[in-house]
């Protein structure tokens, strides 16, 4: 896969539902989001956990891997996204050695 700059995921995602948390821990500290950024680079926030990507990507998915943090203890793992046809984006997110979420976005 290559780091296409046609990809539709490229811009700003707000979190809008998870099935491991409701929308009062997504949105905790700051309205939950994902920016996937052209130069194969990205970061999200939900909840207490903050973590940047590294993205390669086709036109509608995205694999990464990621490193941040959850409250001060450093987290990292991988997922992947992929463009639906109702316009939201499916994300796998995975923590290295925990939980296994999936969120749910909608372009801001």
């Amino acid at each position: 896969m290559t780091r296409d700059r046609a990809c539709a995921l490229i811009g700003h995602w707000r979190i809008v539902e998870a099935d491991l948390w409701d929308l009062d821990y997504l949105d905790l500290v700051e309205p939950a989001y994902l920016t996937i950024e052209d130069n194969g680079h990205g970061k999200f926030a939900f909840g207490c956990v903050q973590g940047s990507l590294d993205c390669e990507y086709s036109s509608r998915t995205i694999f990464f891997t990621w490193q941040g943090y959850e409250e001060m203890d450093k987290v990292w793992g991988d997922g992947s996204a992929e463009l639906e046809d109702d316009g939201f984006l499916d994300i796998e997110l995975r923590f290295h050695h925990g939980d296994h979420a999936t969120p749910k976005e909608q372009r801001c």
